[in-house]
């Protein structure tokens, strides 16, 4: 699959002014009033790390009513499940670190949570700090495989979270996460597709989408600011910074019309900090405000 030009991935993105002006007069095809708009809780670890209950009864009360987990504050499963439910919030899916030889006590949080997925993202640890090659890719697709099994004979399914350093091309063959794609099973691996990472990396969320109906679950949803160029890399130098959703270069209509034909359940808004102009509470809010809208 071809990357984006520049002049592509900023025209996919140019339509969010517009978008946010005239998204009333548009049909409701994009996210359905009755489908819940979740969050994933690390755009607000900044508060949870203060105040977990507090900051997931303002979660609640913006008007999300799902989240997805990444970490529990330095508290344990079951704290944190008792904060969910005071908060009246789900926990369909968890962010989990899985880079244990015993799975166990992690698929234990998750049932803890309520979870049916359990989700990472790659846990390969680059030689020497190069970059990953088509053989590292090879065996991280085998391992995904195997933590798809162990996930799904503890009642639970596997998916992986892309960023945007798995669209980089490898050994001059190819992209990384096409790898991953094509080499794990269907039935144990599903996808979380992160639709900020892989448009910072130059790559369409919607033709993977077309492509790969029946991969994707659940998706990130984010923005970065206007003009931020393609990066393939998470230095602190190199990554595009974060924005409110409608407030960047990333118009989120045509993606998600797109994601309405495949198997993706769950909408996650996800924002990366640092937050410029406001809290990550007060941002989560413009976030969802914008996706209720559309």
């Amino acid at each position: 699959m071809s990357p984006l030009s520049r002049r592509q991935f900023l025209q996919r993105g140019t339509a969010a002014a517009a978008t946010v002006a005239s998204s009333l007069a548009l049909p409701a095809w994009a996210i359905p009033s009755r489908v819940p708009i979740g969050l994933q809780l690390y755009t607000v670890a900044d508060a949870l790390q203060k105040d977990v209950g507090g900051t997931l009864e303002q979660v609640s009360a913006v008007g999300y009513k799902e989240v997805e987990t990444a970490g529990f504050a330095g508290l344990t499963a079951k704290q944190f499940r008792a904060a969910l439910d005071g908060a009246d919030l789900i926990c369909h899916s968890a962010h989990l670190q899985m880079n244990s030889p015993d799975l166990g006590p992690v698929f234990e949080d998750a049932h803890t949570l309520g979870a049916h997925f359990a989700v990472c993202s790659a846990i390969f640890p680059p030689a020497a700090g190069s970059p990953p090659t088509l053989d590292d890719y090879k065996k991280l697709a085998a391992l995904l495989n195997d933590i798809g099994q162990r996930a799904k004979d503890a009642s639970l399914q596997y998916a992986y979270h892309n960023h945007n350093f798995e669209f980089k091309t490898v050994d001059d063959q190819k992209v990384g996460y096409d790898i991953l794609i094509a080499e794990t099973d269907p039935a144990l691996v599903d996808f979380e597709l992160d639709c900020g990472w892989i448009i910072a990396a130059g790559y369409d969320p919607v033709q993977y989408f077309q492509n790969f109906p029946r991969r994707y679950k659940m998706l990130h949803i984010k923005d970065f600011v206007a003009g931020s160029k393609l990066s393939t890399s998470l230095a602190k130098d190199l990554r595009p910074q974060g924005t409110e959703l409608g407030r960047g270069h990333i118009d989120y209509k045509p993606i998600l019309d797109a994601a309405a034909k495949t198997d993706v359940e769950y909408y996650y808004v996800e924002q990366e900090p640092p937050f410029l102009d406001m809290r990550s509470l007060e941002a989560i809010k413009v976030d969802y405000d914008y996706l209720r809208q559309l």
